[in-house]
C-alpha cells in the first residue's frame, strides 16, 4: 500500500515538473511582431470658417485652413502646400455663389470685383444681363426669386386677316428658354427664407444673341415668366419653333379669335 501511494506521488510530481517546464517555455517565446501602422497622408485644405452668401465680400475671418485626408482633396481645392498666402489673396473677393461652414473654397465661385458694380461682378463672362418689367400675374405669382430658372412667352394681338372672322388673334409663343433670373427688382438673393418676392422689375441672365430677341418680344406684345422645375436646371435649352402657340378656344391657323361685346 505504501508503495502504491509513493508510485502515484512520483508520477504527479513528474507531470507537474513537465507542466512547469512547459508554462516556462511558453513565456520565454518572443511576441509576435506587430502589424505596422499606416501614417495617413493628409493635407491642409481652404475651407470656409463660416456660412458665405451670394454677393458677400470675403474676408479673412471666414476662412480657415482645416486638415483632410489627401485621398478626398480634389484637384480644385485651395492646399496651403501649393498656395500658403491664399487667404490674403482671396480676402476682397466676391462669392458668386453661396458657401456653407466647412465647405472648400473653390475660386470658380469667387469672382474679384476690381472697381466693379456687384452685377457686373457676378455676372459670368460672356453673358448679359438685362432686365424687363413684371407683375404678380406674369411673374407666377411672385414665386419666382434670384437663381430661379424661367421661359419666358410672348402674348401679342394681332388683327385677323380672315375678313368673315370676327375679333383679334391672340398669339402667345416661348421665346427665351431655359433663363436664368439674376435679381428680383434689386434683390439678388433670397431673403430670411422668404420663398416668394412680389417684385416689379426682373433682370435675367442672357447670351448677347438673346438680348435683342428680349428686347424686341417687350415691345411686341406683354411677356410673361413661366417657373421652370429645379430638376431643368441641367437639362438641355429647348429651342421653340417659330410657329406662335394656339391658345384658347375657336382656334383658327395663327391663333384665337377672341369674341367681341356682341357675341359675348
Amino acid at each position: 500500500m505504501n508503495r502504491a501511494r509513493i508510485v502515484v506521488l512520483t508520477i504527479a510530481l513528474g507531470a507537474g515538473g513537465v507542466a512547469a517546464y512547459l508554462a516556462s517555455g511558453s513565456d520565454s517565446r518572443p511576441p509576435p511582431p506587430a502589424e505596422p501602422v499606416v501614417q495617413l497622408q493628409t493635407v491642409d485644405v481652404l475651407v470656409a470658417k463660416s456660412d458665405i452668401s451670394l454677393g458677400q465680400t470675403v474676408t479673412p475671418n471666414e476662412m480657415l485652413w482645416q486638415t483632410w485626408p489627401a485621398a478626398t482633396a480634389s484637384s480644385s481645392f485651395i492646399r496651403r502646400s501649393d498656395r500658403s498666402d491664399a487667404i490674403k489673396e482671396i480676402t476682397g473677393s466676391i462669392a458668386r455663389s453661396p458657401f456653407i461652414a466647412g465647405e472648400p473654397i473653390r475660386e470658380p465661385k469667387l469672382i474679384k470685383a476690381n472697381g466693379s458694380g456687384f452685377m457686373a461682378a457676378i455676372l459670368p463672362q460672356g453673358m448679359r444681363a438685362i432686365s424687363t418689367e413684371i407683375s404678380p400675374e406674369t411673374g407666377a405669382g411672385g414665386f419666382i426669386l434670384p437663381n430661379d430658372r424661367v421661359d419666358v412667352i410672348l402674348t401679342r394681338r394681332e388683327k385677323n386677316p380672315d375678313p368673315k372672322a370676327t375679333g383679334d388673334l391672340v398669339i402667345s409663343e416661348v421665346k427665351l428658354s431655359n433663363i436664368r433670373v439674376l435679381a428680383i427688382d434689386q434683390a439678388p438673393k433670397e431673403k430670411d427664407g422668404q420663398n416668394s418676392v412680389i417684385g416689379k422689375t426682373v433682370t435675367l441672365e442672357l447670351k448677347p444673341e438673346q438680348v435683342p430677341v428680349l428686347s424686341a418680344a417687350r415691345q411686341a406684345g406683354t411677356l410673361s415668366l413661366s417657373l421652370r422645375s429645379i430638376a431643368d436646371v441641367n437639362q438641355t435649352e429647348i429651342v421653340a419653333d417659330d410657329r406662335p402657340r394656339q391658345i384658347g378656344v375657336n382656334v383658327v391657323r395663327y391663333g384665337v379669335n377672341t369674341p367681341t361685346a356682341a357675341q359675348k
